[in-house]
């Protein structure tokens, strides 16, 4: 095991991954988590009878978690068992229509035909556009460290970047999509997919259409027992290959010698390690964790961070057979709702509603004459003159009562309640400047801007996360683990 200690800094699943891998691999690992529940963003909550998932709540791209379990001798069905979702989400638009969005191909262009005749064939043909920017991008951008340039130089990725092109990185989303739909509630639903990476559809490439593929073309899921489990499944796969975890220790700097690592500093001990694997916020650790380097640390707080988003979790003594396990209640505004969070940093008059409720799914997560309702609103990252506790209360009633309009009144059905604010999830997650998914990708060049799995200026140093390459949401933050280890792998056996 000489030369072969890696400290991994958080406990999120883009550090879970890579601690998985690394110990597969042979290396010492020790993780260390500022928390006292390792899973980062994905986490739960229990509040009397009613159990939340508060994170992520859809899972895609299920063969990512596969490869890794498989890859560490596991067998997810073992450990995961993951549900298909149909519908993956009903939507609620502003006119007082409805409609349930499936994987299935035949059930999506029936609910569109009866919602906007004119527009029936226009989604088979933004599906295979969707397809086709997949197909071009997938392998570089989601399966490749792009900063790489061996590796982006093979000769498959050669091709591709010939190709850039019919990606459809001069458009934005949202002009893509009204070029293939005419009615403004397909349109606003299928801009909605730029901020599953916490970005505005008006300014975002539209590039990111290859999000309603990923989830149509391939499928929605949800994992029993609530989407913490996989935090739980993969603690096991860790702790079985030797990770030591270790909760309630912080990270409070990276030690290196101005060129090169050589360990970190945990709770005012220092822990050596010949390798460190940052699964933090590839920012904030710029600020707080590395000194020095302020050309970098500048460099990266001039990118523009993520949405952010106010959580209700409400325990609600009722059942509302009229929602489905994923809901969307549409501000009847999009344009406006994201100019007040992304050009004025200030919380939207009238929010976009999301609502997951996994006692759908899962009954035991309420009571049997219950419901729990993890509700988020998208929010501005964190700025000058904001007053959250004040909006906190506000948002409040303007959720209520927008769902009292629909039919939905449950303002004096809540059986309990928990609240949090950008604040909190810069408290709680060291997130920069309280973004939920890093760095947004409101430019046409942002994927190539996002910080590299290998650090730059600090030999040893990888970065794992949302916040890196290749981006936020479950599968993307776990193929940054994947990277990010097998760079490591790769030096260190050039260096044997």
């Amino acid at each position: 095991m000489e030369n072969k200690r890696v400290a991994v800094i958080g406990g999120g699943l883009g550090a879970l991954s890579g601690a998985i891998r690394l110990a597969r691999l042979g290396f010492s690992v020790q993780l260390f988590e500022k928390n006292p529940k390792i899973g980062g963003k994905v986490n739960e909550v229990v509040l009397e009878n009613y159990r939340f998932d508060t994170g992520a709540s859809l899972l895609t791209m299920p063969f990512v978690i596969d490869e890794l379990f498989s890859f560490a001798g596991f067998t997810r069905s073992d450990y995961l068992d993951f549900v298909p979702i149909d519908p993956i989400c009903r939507y609620f638009f502003a006119d007082g229509s409805m409609m349930d969005a499936s994987a299935d191909e035949a059930k999506m262009k029936l609910a569109i035909e009866q919602l906007s005749p004119d527009d029936a064939e226009a989604y088979e043909r933004f599906l295979k556009y969707a397809e086709r920017i997949h197909d071009l991008t997938a392998e570089i951008f989601m399966f490749t460290p792009i900063h790489e340039f061996k590796k982006l130089m093979k000769l498959r990725h050669f091709r591709t970047l010939f190709r850039l092109h019919q990606i459809d990185p001069f458009r934005t989303v949202h002009q893509s999509v009204s070029h293939f739909f005419s009615d403004p509630r397909l349109i606003q639903l299928f801009d909605r997919y730029a901020t599953y990476n916490g970005s505005d559809p008006f300014q975002a490439p539209a590039t990111l259409n290859i999000i309603p593929y990923v989830e149509y073309g391939l499928g929605g899921y949800y994992i029993k027992g609530g989407i913490y489990r996989l935090v739980d499944a993969l603690s096991v796969v860790a702790s079985e290959l030797g990770v030591q975890i270790h909760a309630s220790a912080k990270v409070e700097k990276i030690c290196h010698d101005d060129k090169r690592v050589y360990g970190v500093q945990v709770n005012g001990e220092k822990v050596t390690a010949d390798y460190v694997l940052c699964g933090a916020d590839a920012v904030v650790t710029h600020d707080e964790l590395i000194g020095g380097h302020q050309q970098q640390r500048q460099r990266l707080n001039r990118l523009e961070p993520s949405l952010s988003g106010m959580v209700f979790l409400w325990g609600v003594r009722a059942k509302y057979p009229e929602l489905a396990h994923h809901n969307i209640v549409f501000s009847s505004d999009y344009d406006t709702e994201f100019k007040q969070i992304f050009k004025h940093q200030q919380v939207p008059d009238e929010p976009t509603i999301y609502i997951a409720i996994t006692s759908k799914t899962d009954a035991e997560h309420a009571p049997t004459d219950g419901e729990n309702w993890f509700v988020l609103l998208n929010m501005p990252y964190l700025a000058p003159g904001q007053m959250w506790g004040k909006e906190k209360d506000r948002m409040r009633t303007v959720v209520l009562d927008k769902l009292k309009r629909i039919g939905l009144d449950i303002a004096d059905r809540i059986d309990v309640e928990q609240v949090y604010t950008p604040e909190d999830f810069s408290e709680l997650y060291a997130s920069n400047q309280g973004s939920i998914y890093g760095i947004s990708s409101n430019s046409k060049t942002t994927a190539f801007k996002r910080v590299p799995n290998r650090s730059r200026t600090l030999d040893r140093l990888y970065f794992a996360g949302g916040s890196v390459h290749p981006g936020g949401g479950v599968p993307l933050v776990m193929l940054s683990g994947k990277m990010a280890a097998t760079l490591i792998a790769e030096d260190h056996q050039s260096k044997i």
